[in-house]
């Protein structure tokens, strides 16, 4: 048997053991990637590492850190207030609040992650206050930030369009951008439609000054095979007064109910816009820079840094990063390669572009889906110079495959969300996404080669 089909057997493996076994996935992947590096690739296990994604790594730590002390002193708490006075109370329209704003920082060039990052946490606060359904906050979210990364100076564009361009694919900018956003803005309003949507454009919300909610880490049940550690519910604030009765303490740096930011939540905030602009301006890693604040908050205000650290969601970091070590290595060693290669051989095309559609699919909902347009393009070039398939047609449906697909709690988008949960609700949202990302990962391709790919087949 080739080593490739062992390698992608193992991974199927990994995936059945980690979601009927309360075992965290990821570290099922972290092993078999030492086990298949060892024995069916011979490779050292420097060659594994190679392939923890660090950054990743550093993104869900830096974020869920930095939130956690924005969600412990009030400050996200004020800032949801903000959302509701935009929308003038109408809470129908928060959803789709939360769907254009990391939209319009993905399409100014945002990498996907930053702008989810920056965007989920507040709007999952929100969520939870107004009784709204999780899961459709998070595809709002997560589907807004791929609705603009496809734009001309979108990070996602400027993939695409510079592989066509070095292919010598004719390309059309506008039209990908059009293509792929109108998908993610119809996939969303079926999310919002189907998961609650229809109830909320009725209700009103008001803006409350009562005390804001405090919570403590404690510790959640299995989450796909992980234990959590996360935020709980109403708490006692520090003068054992339960959070919302409306009593604070005198402390300068305690989250007053008045409306008023403290002195903690001025410096929290001034922090979380300082991550937008070093992420938009001068193109920093979100995570290193929510890191940065993070710790420097920590440094002065202590007793936030002590209930933040148990809110950084360790057992989601080791589930998403263990997977994409074990896809790095199937990358490294050319597997990801090999079955390219073979499909560009298939003497039908449109056979070839519905399978190239499954696996940009498929692969997407586990890793990066910025890496993967580097890899799957190229793989589909061979067969769109036959001229077989039109060009434009058959990457706005690539695009479109490998990016819904991001709600999957296993690639970057979804594991945020999930991070992002509260305590109670984390294995809803967890098995909510998974439903969506599993579902996308069938339907997305089908369609999208049903309606563009078989269209404009010569």
């Amino acid at each position: 048997m080739p080593v490739e089909v062992l390698a992608l057997s193992v991974f199927v493996v990994i995936f059945l053991l980690g979601t009927l076994r309360p075992v965290n996935m990821g570290a099922i992947a972290l092993v078999g990637a030492f086990l298949v590096g060892w024995l069916i690739y011979d490779v050292d296990v420097e060659t594994v590492l190679a392939g923890f994604p660090g950054s990743m790594f550093v993104i869900l730590v830096g974020v869920t850190y930095l939130f956690g002390i924005a969600g412990y002193n009030g400050t996200v708490e004020k800032l949801v207030q903000a959302a509701v006075v935009t929308v003038r109370g109408r809470t129908g329209l928060v959803p789709w609040t939360m769907f254009l704003v990391p939209a319009a920082l993905t399409a100014v060039g945002a990498a996907a992650p930053a702008a989810c990052a920056i965007v989920i946490p507040i709007a999952l606060k929100f969520a939870a206050k107004h009784r709204i359904n999780r899961v459709m906050m998070s595809m709002m979210v997560i589907q807004g930030t791929t609705a603009g990364g496809f734009s001309p100076i979108g990070i996602y564009g400027v993939i695409v369009n510079d592989l066509g361009d070095k292919a010598g694919l004719p390309n059309n900018p506008g039209l990908l951008f059009a293509g792929t956003f109108f998908t993610t803005f119809v996939l969303a309003g079926i999310a919002f439609l189907t998961l609650g949507g229809r109830d909320l454009m009725s209700r009103r919300t008001h803006s409350t000054t009562t005390a804001v909610t405090k919570t403590v880490p404690v510790t959640a049940g299995s989450v796909g095979g992980e234990t959590i550690v996360a935020t709980g519910g109403p708490a006692e604030n520090s003068t054992g007064h339960t959070a919302g009765s409306g009593t604070t303490s005198g402390d300068a740096n305690e989250p007053t109910g008045n409306g008023r930011f403290s002195l903690e939540q001025l410096c929290t905030m001034t922090g979380i816009l300082g991550v937008v602009f070093m992420t938009l301006v001068f193109d920093l890693d979100v995570g290193f820079v929510s890191l940065t604040i993070a710790v420097a908050l920590s440094l002065i205000f202590t007793k936030s840094a002590q209930e933040a650290v148990g809110k950084v969601a360790w057992p989601t970091v080791l589930l998403i990063c263990g997977i994409i070590t074990y896809v790095s290595l199937l990358q490294d060693q050319g597997t990801i390669d090999w079955l390219g290669s073979g499909i560009a051989d298939f003497d039908a095309p449109l056979l070839a572009a519905i399978v190239i559609l499954f696996i940009g699919a498929v692969v997407s909902a586990f890793a990066s889906t910025t890496a993967l347009l580097g890899v799957v393009v190229p793989l589909a070039t061979p067969f769109l110079l036959t001229d077989q398939i039109g060009v434009t047609a058959f990457i706005i449906a690539l695009a479109v495959s490998s990016s819904v697909v991001d709600c999957s709690p296993l690639s970057t988008m979804g594991a945020l969300a999930v991070a992002n949960a509260e305590e109670d609700k984390r294995s809803k949202v967890f098995s909510g996404l998974m439903r969506w990302g599993l579902s996308l990962i069938i339907i997305a391709p089908i369609v999208t080669f049903l309606v563009l790919v078989l269209p404009s087949a010569a």
